[in-house]
């Protein structure tokens, strides 16, 4: 056991597909690009993609959605199997399929086909339902929430994510997180069109008493996430702007946020850390850069050799994610982003500094804890899979051998203040920056410590 609660995801599920090439030249009888040399790769779509994800985090995981037996319900059953439990319901069409034509990594067009809808509930789902510790809802207005609104009024879910075509969340469900457009469409009162902070606020809080539900948090993309209780908000700002591919940002967002309710977090923290982990998501190329669902899943890691477990993630075409820091008083902030550095691939390998790099960076006194006691309070850590440790001044003779896909700092770090940046895109890295908690910081733990002795 890896410590993770299991989770239940409802929803309409989908087939997305990548259809890539390269763009040269327009079409002789219309001023089109020509898609030349273009690849196809499928993946799952709406609630399967948030299971996905949810299930990459390393927890366990069924999707109650609508799949039948056409040609694009097989292929999603099969990317799935090796992650999800499925739990279908009946549908009345094909399922729906998504598939984006991009040229350079540029999105083109996108053709969509297949008109099915969830037809009714079965008797497995009510169950799986009702007997789940921990649900989220995706509700694309295809039909699965609405058959299941009974149970799920019931037992309501820990979050639920909503769309335009679909029904209202059941009231007591703890947290919504609608987009902003969704927001200004959804809100009872017809929110002003203009999408600015003060109208999220607006359209946030009422949706709260409308809908009858704990909290919203509105969803802004580069600018992070508004957090309401009905009242004054809470902002919480992206860690940095990133201008790749967006798809599936928002499935990583719910997928975050529901996994950390559903492990005992409180909601602020939930949504902080989605944050972080949706931002992150985008930095390393969004959905289309996500490892093939239909590749095995890594083996689970033994944390004993970093090198080792990140080679057997890569040979399972996982996604090796690794973070750095002293790490000296582990508090709340190192948490956070350490939960977030997880969200982002199959595995975590911290990369901690030595007594001797602490003391060379933060001064005669530190580090407060030895490094024997730093590496064996990360390792207990459900998101940690393995600790290496590097004595130098900054972690890139250690990256070199370690070769992440993604690497994670934390705090005020600017693009010209990490090295390692430069050194990942030598094997196609990426270096991505997420925050600390507010106010959170080992030194400041340390001087109110001596404050109070006064």
């Amino acid at each position: 056991m890896n410590g993770k609660a299991p989770l239940v995801v409802v929803g309409d599920a989908l087939l997305d597909r990548d259809l890539t090439g390269r763009a040269e030249r327009l079409a002789p009888d219309a001023p089109v690009p020509v898609v030349d040399d273009y690849g196809e790769r499928p993946r799952p779509g709406g609630a399967a993609l948030t299971a996905y994800l949810a299930a990459r985090d390393g927890r366990e995981v069924t999707l109650v959605a609508g799949v039948g037996d056409d040609p694009a319900s097989r292929e999603l059953r099969r990317l799935l199997r090796p992650w999800v439990t499925l739990v279908p319901l009946p549908l009345t069409g094909p399922l729906p399929e998504k598939s984006r034509v991009l040229a350079e990594d540029r999105p083109v067009a996108r053709l969509d086909r297949g008109d099915g809808r969830a037809r009714e509930a079965t008797d497995r789902a009510r169950e799986a339902v009702r007997a789940a510790s921990a649900v989220l809802v995706c509700d694309y207005g295809r039909g699965a929430a609405d058959v299941l609104r009974d149970v799920l009024t019931a037992r309501p879910p820990l979050l639920w994510d909503p769309h335009p075509r679909g029904g209202p969340p059941v009231p007591g469900t703890r947290l919504v997180v609608p987009a902003e457009k969704e927001a200004l469409a959804l809100a009872p009162d017809g929110a002003a069109p203009r999408r600015n902070l003060t109208a999220a606020a607006h359209g946030a809080a009422a949706l709260v008493r409308h809908w009858g539900v704990a909290a919203v948090a509105v969803t802004l993309g580069a600018r992070g996430a508004l957090l309401s209780y009905g009242e004054h908000p809470l902002l919480v700002p992206a860690p940095a702007v990133h201008h790749g591919d967006s798809c599936g940002a928002g499935d990583r967002f719910a997928a975050t946020a529901a996994g950390l309710l559903a492990d005992g977090a409180l909601v602020g923290e939930a949504v902080e850390a989605a944050v972080a982990a949706a931002t992150g998501f985008v930095g390393a190329g969004g959905a289309g850069a996500l490892p093939r669902p239909d590749a095995a899943p890594p083996p689970p890691a033994d944390g004993d050799d970093p090198f080792a477990l990140a080679d057997r993630v890569r040979t399972a075409h996982g996604t090796v994610v690794a973070a750095g820091g002293c790490f000296d008083l582990l508090h709340a902030g190192h948490v956070g982003l350490l939960q977030a550095a997880r969200g982002l691939g199959d595995c975590l390998v911290v990369c901690v500094n030595s007594d001797a790099s602490v003391r060379r960076r933060k001064g005669a006194g530190r580090p407060v804890n030895p490094l024997a006691d730093r590496v064996r309070v990360l390792r207990a850590l459900a998101c940690v899979d393995a600790v290496a440790v590097f004595d130098e001044d900054t972690p890139e003779r250690l990256l070199a051998g370690l070769r992440p896909d993604v690497w994670v700092k934390g705090g005020d770090y600017a693009a010209a203040d990490l090295p390692e940046a430069a050194l990942l895109e030598e094997w196609g890295g990426q270096a991505v920056l997420l925050p600390y908690l507010d106010g959170r910081s080992s030194t400041g733990m340390l001087e109110r410590a001596a404050e109070a002795t006064r």
